[in-house]
């Protein structure tokens, strides 16, 4: 089945949406937990009213996180914080159910399960900042072999070397020539 939200790019726009998703969320999460501290001091209509405007600011903001493409190696932390976010309306949901059948004193008997989708949603945006992608595996180096390998291409680039200040002083080009071709063929003994 196709996204319904707009697909962003990686990077810096996908950054710059998460930024724009937060801001808009920090003030949502606070009432929220303001009204988690102590739903008593809220009369049934208005604690009601509140919680289902806030829901819906939680219900949208899951579905912009949804319509987000994360880089390559933040897909799980995206995802967490997509389901926290959905997890968290739906708390809500439970919260202003019960007010609205059983009144206030069913919202207190959910206050920790509906806090701890809360936490749930500033945990999963903590681990979505602090996941960077994860970096290629560098190449392992070669075990065997690779001290007798450093060790020829010395010899071959000092001998190299020498051969071809010898060839040179001497005026022997064919010693000259060989010390060229030792310097060269140091380093690809030194690659192999």
């Amino acid at each position: 089945m196709p996204t319904v939200g707009p697909r962003i790019g990686t990077g810096e726009r996908y950054a710059t949406e998460v930024v724009e998703l937060w801001s808009g969320l920090t003030r949502t999460l606070s009432r929220l937990e303001a009204l988690a501290e102590k739903p008593a001091r809220f009369h049934e209509g208005e604690l009601s009213e509140r919680l289902r405007r806030l829901q819906y600011e939680l219900h949208l903001a899951a579905e912009q996180a949804y319509g987000l493409a994360p880089p390559e190696g933040s897909e799980s932390a995206h995802a967490e914080l997509a389901d926290a976010l959905a997890g968290a309306r739906d708390a809500t949901g439970q919260v202003v159910a019960g007010v609205e059948e059983y009144g206030v004193e069913a919202a207190e008997r959910l206050v920790h399960q509906w806090r701890g989708a809360l936490f749930r949603v500033r945990l999963a945006r903590m681990e979505l900042v602090t996941t960077p992608p994860p970096r290629p595996d560098p190449p392992e180096p070669d075990a065997g072999g690779s001290l007798t390998a450093a060790l020829a291409s010395v010899a071959l680039a000092l001998g190299g070397a020498g051969a071809f200040v010898t060839g040179a002083a001497l005026e022997l080009w064919p010693v000259w020539v060989a010390g060229m071709v030792a310097f060269a063929a140091s380093f690809l003994v030194f690659r192999a």
